[in-house]
């Protein structure tokens, strides 16, 4: 396993990050496709094994049942100053005022349940899950300012938005001295290559590290473009991320199915290695369902594509709606 700085910050994180949303019980929430404890233990003890340090969930995966799994397993398996916890807030907990967003209270509340879920006193990185367009930022960033100072989180990050609204959220934390965001977790794959133009080039300039989700889209770039899968099959988010774009987004598969057959290696890796080579990236979120994943996503550490390589498998790419902000 390969170890980097986090971003500007000291802390070292694994080059690959477990991503827990796969890991929750199938009837609280809206993943029933997701795995339960006694299925999801073995991924995060195999995570652990392989070297991956880094686990990402939030508090809205599963109903909470990720946390509270994930930060069982990580209890059992390893000692707490060996591994990065990240969590993240913004999606509705409960029904009625304050149930979900950014305000004072509902970050004040939400990260006090989400330590209690996990089992721990503090979290190496809290996240905003998204960006709240009904609480002023300034509001935001002093709560979240005021847990990096409770002790209650190491570090703070965001998720998916606007480069000008991170850029904003940067500069406001800057000039009233606020704890700053340290890290931006967005969407990058194959599939979608929109972060590329701003967000990507902002992360790079300000020292922020970068933790695309979804980098296999989904597990798109895996398999044939007519195979399907339990997962997909339920995701209403995932089919809003590819709605309009079915035929240059055919190309591209084909062409990571094409360039996987001439090295003889799973198509995973291929598609892996494309996105820990793109300059700023720090540290993928894979999802695991099968142990193969796994193993698939350390090996990809190891793969260098050639420049033709690169430029066979970008060659099909069309422009995208932005999409994954809200």
């Amino acid at each position: 396993m390969d170890y980097v700085r986090f971003g500007g910050t000291g802390l070292e994180v694994s080059r690959i990050c477990l991503g827990c949303m796969s890991y929750g019980e199938p009837d609280r929430g809206a993943h029933p496709w997701s795995l339960g404890e006694a299925e999801a233990r073995p991924f995060i003890r195999k995570a652990l094994d392989l070297g991956i340090n880094f686990f990402d969930t939030a508090n809205v995966y599963s109903a909470g049942s990720s946390e509270e799994i994930v930060g069982r397993a990580l209890k059992d398996f390893a000692k707490r100053e060996e591994v990065v916890i990240a969590t993240k807030v913004h999606g509705r907990m409960r029904p009625g005022p304050n149930g979900a967003g950014l305000s004072r209270k509902a970050i004040m509340a939400e990260i006090d349940a989400s330590l209690k879920r996990l089992g721990t006193d503090y979290v190496d990185l809290y996240q905003i899950h998204r960006w709240d367009h009904d609480t002023p930022i300034e509001e935001t960033l002093e709560a979240l300012n005021d847990v990096v100072r409770a002790g209650k989180a190491l570090h703070i990050g965001a998720s998916s938005m606007f480069a000008w609204q991170f850029a904003k959220a940067l500069a406001i934390s800057e000039a009233r001295g606020w704890a700053r965001f340290v890290s931006m977790q967005n969407y990058l794959n194959l599939l979608y290559r929109e972060e590329e133009r701003e967000m990507l080039p902002l992360c790079r300039d300000a020292g922020i590290a970068t933790m695309p989700w979804s980098p296999l889209a989904r597990g798109r770039l895996t398999r044939d473009w007519e195979a399907t899968s339990a997962r997909l099959e339920t995701d209403e988010f995932g089919r809003t991320l590819y709605a309009g774009t079915e035929e240059a987004d055919r190309k591209v598969v084909e062409a990571v199915a094409k360039v996987a057959a001439a090295r003889g290696l799973p198509r995973a890796q291929i598609a892996l290695a494309w996105v820990l080579a793109k300059p700023g990236v720090t540290t993928p979120i894979i999802g695991a369902t099968k142990l193969s994943h796994l193993e698939d996503a350390v090996a990809a550490l190891s793969v260098t594509l050639s420049p033709e390589e690169i430029a066979a498998l970008e060659a099909p790419y069309a422009p995208h709606a932005v999409v994954g902000h809200r």
